[in-house]
């Protein structure tokens, strides 16, 4: 069911924040994000989780980092920003009642030995590094996986430096198999991710355009060993 091949999948964007900077008016941006975060206090408190059960009341965790994140996500709209920010808020308090994902939590998933974490590429974006054959559906359900999921882009966010708002994941599907679908869970990742196919003839090379030698792992010809999601 494989096709012998191996290829690299990519969540970056051409479009860097550099980019977006030039066509926004800082005033404008500032006045913005004011009107944003009054829009927020004023929605988050009558907020409801789905279960009702308690409230959205995370305002005081957002710093003007973040704001300014899910501002320009929506073009700069105050409504649509906020609305998208809520939601990201609320889901996380539901989900992420403790604030973190701890590793006791999805140690089938860690035991796979799939996910990776080091170096950075040319623009400073921290690098990961996922085998799809790894990936082992059978193992913890779609729940256990989204627990992995958020534990490791929180790793990723927490070595994202000032100044960059993204981060590159490689994605090698090298011996990917009928054992190693997932439908739902690729769907899960899917939704946040950016993807960039790129056949073997050509992944040394894409790779280098985007990322150092230095800072490439081994198995493409780089000089960074490997390293598990939960060690970094």
């Amino acid at each position: 069911m494989c096709d012998g091949r191996r290829q690299g999948c990519f969540s970056f964007s051409r479009k860097t924040m550099e980019d977006r900077d030039e066509k926004v008016d800082d005033e404008d941006e500032k006045q913005k994000l004011e009107l944003m975060r009054a829009a927020l206090q004023m929605k988050i408190p009558s907020f409801k989780l789905q279960d009702a059960s308690s409230k959205c009341d995370k305002l005081q965790d957002v710093d003007q980092l973040t704001l300014r994140r899910f501002l320009r996500a929506r073009d700069l709209d105050v409504e649509k920003g906020s609305a998208m920010l809520i939601k990201c808020l609320c889901w996380r308090q539901s989900f992420v009642p403790k604030g973190f994902i701890s590793e006791s939590e999805v140690p089938n998933e860690f035991a796979q030995n799939k996910m990776f974490l080091q170096g950075t590429d040319k623009k400073g974006r921290p690098i990961s590094l996922v085998f799809g054959s790894r990936h082992l559906p059978r193992k913890g359900g779609l729940e256990k996986f989204k627990r992995f999921l958020v534990f490791s882009l929180d790793k990723l966010c927490q070595r994202i430096p000032d100044g960059v708002e993204k981060f590159t994941i490689i994605g090698d599907l090298h011996g990917y198999g009928f054992c190693n679908s997932d439908l739902r869970a690729n769907l899960a990742a899917i939704t946040i991710l950016q993807v960039v196919f790129v056949d073997d003839k050509r992944l040394h090379e894409t790779l280098l355009e985007e990322i150092d030698e230095n800072q490439l792992p081994e198995i493409y010809g780089g000089k960074l060993q490997l390293v598990p999601i939960q060690n970094a």
